[in-house]
């Protein structure tokens, strides 16, 4: 009797957690006798004749320690289909036939998607068509609606306070302003979350619009305190108020790139109050290395809940946590927006308690 055949893909952006993820199904998969296939660089895969190796216990043994994808990942290609924060476009039919007849071909029963909000909105798109989907929640900017927390934020954060914590050595030492510019496009999470862990002075976030005038007022202020050096955070989203984010260049098929607020601010700061000030960009840093222990345990608990949706045959439903649990819900309660930082939330007002300066 043939096994029953399952599959998994890693779309968007890589970020530790994802071969936990990979780990815990093919483990969960095997006490059900059944057989996993990874498509390689995520949907791209699915293009005839189909691209993909066969996952087993053993050739993904001890991989939940490793940073990246097995499978390796993208997003570019022939299935992006978000462009930007609600701009949204669809895989056309041709390419939906051309993976629906790899999938029949190969004799997959159900399909596993791990991403962020563009990856998920092409899995709905592929449930809607018919198509046997569960999704998985990954993205370091912990921007999904539908999912208290996704794996890979946790790291992203721990990269931000490990940079903070350097950065303060060398600010205090030159009394300067250092400016650290992490990744946010649209939502602060990290940038709140880091800054606040880390001891930044102020944290700017797309969510507060902030002025230079403010900011460069606080930073004077805690000169005159004998405070000569200041930590700032801002999210390469963030945006003064009645200005616009700012963009490198448009990143082939999907959203537009952004950066180089960091620099702004900066010059800003060094004009405005004659402090000696530097950037420093985290980049790719947040999404490399190795998973924290959170993200390892979000990971695996993740990939198991994913085979049991299949098992269930829950299709069109991502994975969820909530309140410490691991559940289900639909695919589309999750990509309708993007979960933002609420000015008025308790995390914001916790910095704001602890003097921390938003720019507003």
């Amino acid at each position: 009797m043939r096994k029953k055949r399952i599959a998994i893909l890693t779309s968007g952006g890589d970020c530790p957690g994802l071969n936990a993820v990979i780990h815990a199904v093919v483990k969960a998969a095997d006490k059900l006798h059944w057989e996993v296939i990874g498509f390689i660089d995520g949907f791209e895969g699915l293009l005839p004749p189909g691209d993909y190796r066969i996952l087993d216990r053993p050739g993904t043994s001890h991989i939940q320690s490793m940073g990246g994808t097995i499978i390796g990942t993208t997003n570019k290609g022939h299935f992006v289909s978000k462009v930007g924060a609600g701009e949204k476009t669809q895989v056309s039919e041709e390419v939906i036939e051309k993976a629906r007849g790899t999938l029949r071909k190969l004799g997959v029963e159900g399909l596993i998607v791990v991403g962020g909000d563009g990856s998920l909105t092409t899995a709905q798109q592929l449930f809607e068509a018919g198509f046997p989907v569960v999704g998985v929640p990954k993205t370091i900017d912990n921007d999904l609606e539908a999912t208290a927390m996704t794996f890979g934020f946790d790291s992203a954060v721990a990269s931000v306070v490990d940079a903070l914590d350097r950065l303060r050595t060398t600010a205090a030492s030159h009394k300067r302003v250092l400016v650290l510019e992490v990744m946010g496009r649209h939502a602060g999470w990290i940038a709140l979350y880091g800054g606040l862990a880390g001891g930044a002075h102020a944290i700017l976030v797309p969510e507060i619009p902030f002025s230079h005038e403010q900011l460069c007022e606080y930073v004077k202020k805690r000169d005159y305190a004998g405070k000569l050096y200041t930590l700032v955070v801002v999210a390469e989203g963030a945006s003064p108020a009645g200005g616009q984010e700012l963009y490198t260049q448009k990143a082939g098929e999907g959203e537009f790139r952004l950066g180089g607020i960091g620099d702004v601010v900066a010059r800003e700061i060094a004009a405005r109050t004659g402090k000696e000030t530097r950037t420093c960009v985290l980049g790719h840093l947040q999404r490399g290395g190795v998973p924290t222990t959170l993200d390892r345990l979000l990971g695996t608990r993740f990939g198991v809940q994913a085979v049991q949706l299949i098992e269930e045959g829950r299709f069109g439903h991502m994975v969820s946590y909530q309140n410490y649990q691991v559940t289900g819900v639909p695919i589309a309660e999750a990509v309708h927006r993007v979960r933002l930082v609420t000015p008025e939330s308790q995390m914001v007002q916790t910095a704001r308690a602890m003097d921390i300066c938003f720019g507003d």
